[in-house]
């Protein structure tokens, strides 16, 4: 699709494509309608914050709006809402700069099938939609997963339990939110690599929000983010029983809805050599709203995370019937501070999630998810993650829980 800003173009304008839809414009139009600029947005933020800004291309997380120029005064730039402690409602959506011409700011790759190996094809087989909705069930089941709440601290026991009946080392670290204090998941599943042994993260955040209503308010959070939650169990639990020549790393944030808090510490606290061994960051978001006719996954990124991205489409034309779309405009999930401190990282979501404005509020329940769609997206995820692993030798596991003094550092387990 095509959508023009208006007729009478001088001939020296943009071309920007946003998937299948291209947008284009030039000054003289720019003098008539106001200066386009891109908005990158979570949900409808900034339509339901400004709906008096005309929007020229609308592409879901992806939007191109007319600004007058100068630009609204009261239209106040996340980075300026952030530094006056405004509450995260203000600080979902970005304005930048419409970029150059014939920038591609969310692309559509053609991508080819694989041959399945037998090992990817055995873990696809293992993945179970009953054990994503049965984890599904109990998380959206809490009355808030509030990243202050008893329900989080409920939920995060249970992730805890669960992994660590697994076979994961588990530990707990606690974490700031505003004046209050919280906590990420951590869960280490140590890999058979005699030296250089890298890690590969899978991660989602575990917190969910009732913006209109409180911190109190229900929450449930059944796609936002109870979905990318269940699914990185799942895609544990499948895991699990090979081994790996590099260690996995399961990671389930709290304090995203707050901003990214989470995650953000986590990073920080990394040390160097820490930072170094990361080969990937998987990060789950809402991934189980069917909003297209098609089931449709966006691979979220930067540059650095473009071999990512590849092996993620690569898999899905091999192990799914997603479509695929890409974007290196990564913006508000768990992925960002990985990306700002130079790791690779790609956010898993789905396709046009800015249909699905249930978030964030007491409408966000366990019927308006899609199993289906959500199993598409871990088949992929799985796919991509065999190659990121990388099989490994066989060596005893555990036979229950693992006792450790700190993340893959088993002191002494019992086999059988």
């Amino acid at each position: 699709m095509t959508t023009d800003a208006g007729p009478g173009g001088t001939g020296t304008g943009r071309r920007i494509t946003f998937g299948d839809q291209v947008f284009e414009w030039d000054e003289a139009t720019a003098a008539r309608t106001g200066r386009p600029a891109l908005v990158t947005q979570v949900g409808r933020s900034f339509q339901q914050q400004h709906p008096e800004v005309p929007v020229l291309l609308d592409h879901g997380r992806h939007l191109v709006v007319a600004l007058p120029d100068p630009e609204l005064p009261h239209i106040v730039l996340p980075e300026a809402a952030a530094e006056a402690g405004t509450t995260p409602a203000d600080v979902d959506w970005r304005v930048d700069p419409l970029p150059a011409d014939g920038a591609v700011v969310v692309s559509r790759p053609t991508t080819a099938a694989r041959a399945l190996d037998p090992l990817t094809s055995e873990l696809l087989g293992l993945l179970s939609q009953d054990s994503f909705v049965a984890t599904l069930t109990f998380l959206s089941g809490l009355p808030t997963r509030h990243s202050l709440s008893a329900g989080f601290r409920q939920a995060a026991d249970h992730v805890s339990a669960v992994l660590a009946d697994g076979g994961f080392a588990v530990s707990r670290p606690s974490i700031t939110v505003g004046s209050g204090s919280s906590s990420n998941v951590v869960a280490d599943l140590p890999g058979t690599g005699e030296g250089g042994r890298g890690v590969v993260l899978m991660t989602a955040h575990l917190d969910s929000i009732n913006i209109a209503g409180g911190p109190s308010a229900p929450a449930p959070g059944a796609d936002d983010n109870g979905s990318g939650s269940a699914g990185v169990l799942e895609m544990a639990r499948v895991l699990r029983g090979r081994p790996w020549r590099h260690d996995l790393r399961v990671i389930l944030f709290g304090g995203e809805e707050q901003g990214l808090h989470g995650s953000r510490q986590y990073v920080a606290a990394l040390p160097a050599v820490e930072r170094a061994r990361i080969r990937a960051v998987l990060n789950l978001d809402m991934v189980g709203r069917l909003n297209t006719a098609a089931p449709t996954v966006l691979l979220e990124g930067a540059p650095r995370s473009a071999a990512m991205i590849n092996d993620l489409a690569t898999a899905a034309a091999t192990a799914t019937t997603l479509v695929v779309e890409t974007s290196l405009n990564p913006f508000a999930s768990d992925h960002v501070p990985f990306l700002d401190a130079g790791i690779p990282a790609v956010l898993t979501i789905e396709g046009a999630d800015s249909a699905n404005q249930d978030t964030h509020s007491d409408r966000d329940v366990l019927a308006t998810v899609t199993p289906a769609l959500a199993m598409q997206i871990l088949r992929m995820n799985v796919a991509a993650l065999v190659g990121w692993l990388e099989p490994g030798a066989t060596v005893p596991r555990p036979a229950g829980s693992v006792v450790s003094w700190g993340p893959g550092r088993i002191d002494v387990f019992g086999v059988g």
